[in-house]
């Protein structure tokens, strides 16, 4: 295990599932998609969900970003149940304490890379020189600054998704979930952009949820959680 998680406990509690479950029901019929998934994740701390297709990995995450609400146990963000706060209260506290990295880009077409990542800050009514300032900063760091001006379309695939953890990162979030975010590259393009979202994140003590099939990409966290058919089946530590 590595020291980042061997030091988790003395950190600050960012992500908790308890006994999270997720059904779907159509008619009479009904998909247990999740069963009673208990986890917590820590400050500075990375953790890879592995499993197959179908296992219920993505609907997982979209339940900790409070993008889906659970048919039964809880989430708590920074120390607050999003269950318990208005709409408005959730959606505000997922965009101070969330990014998002996502396995195609969902970059907007229209604005350039730059303008993608000052984005986030402009939502958050920054001023625009300071919000691209920040952008710029973040852009140096995942290797763009030369790409700054450009569209996605000019961009290549392990360009634009390294524009999507600038994004992600630009609002220094408490935690940061991904989701398959190597899953449109190629092997080397994902193991570089894997590489910059792993060293971004540590650097700046955010958690990181990884939802991936690669156990590979999955060994270099701190901790690999495994669905199983919905079900939390096993810890084990990284190699």
């Amino acid at each position: 295990m590595s020291e980042q998680a061997v030091l988790a406990s003395d950190r600050v509690c960012v992500l908790a599932a308890d006994g999270l479950a997720r059904r779907y029901d159509s008619g009479p019929a009904s998909t247990v998609v999740l069963t009673e998934v208990s986890f917590a994740v820590h400050a500075g701390e990375s953790i890879a969900i592995v499993g197959a297709s179908g296992s219920g990995k993505s609907t997982l995450l979209h339940l900790l970003g409070g993008l889906d609400r659970p048919t039964a146990g809880s989430v708590t963000l920074m120390g607050q149940p999003l269950a318990a706060l208005s709409d408005a209260a959730r959606g505000d506290l997922r965009n101070r304490s969330l990014g998002f990295v996502y396995q195609f880009h969902h970059l907007l077409a229209e604005l350039t890379a730059l303008q993608n990542v000052a984005l986030a800050l402009r939502i958050r009514r920054m001023a625009v020189a300071d919000a691209e300032s920040r952008a710029r900063a973040l852009l140096a760091h995942v290797g763009l600054e030369h790409r700054l001006h450009h569209l996605p379309s000019e961009l290549s695939g392990g360009e634009r998704q390294r524009v999507a953890i600038a994004r992600a990162l630009v609002t220094e979030p408490a935690c940061v979930l991904a989701d398959e975010p190597t899953g449109n590259l190629d092997l080397e393009n994902g193991e570089r952009v894997f590489d910059m979202l792993l060293a971004a994140t540590r650097e700046r003590r955010a958690a990181l949820v990884l939802v991936t099939h690669d156990r590979a990409l999955a060994a270099r966290c701190d901790r690999v959680l495994t669905l199983t058919r919905g079900v939390l089946a096993a810890l084990e530590p990284s190699v």
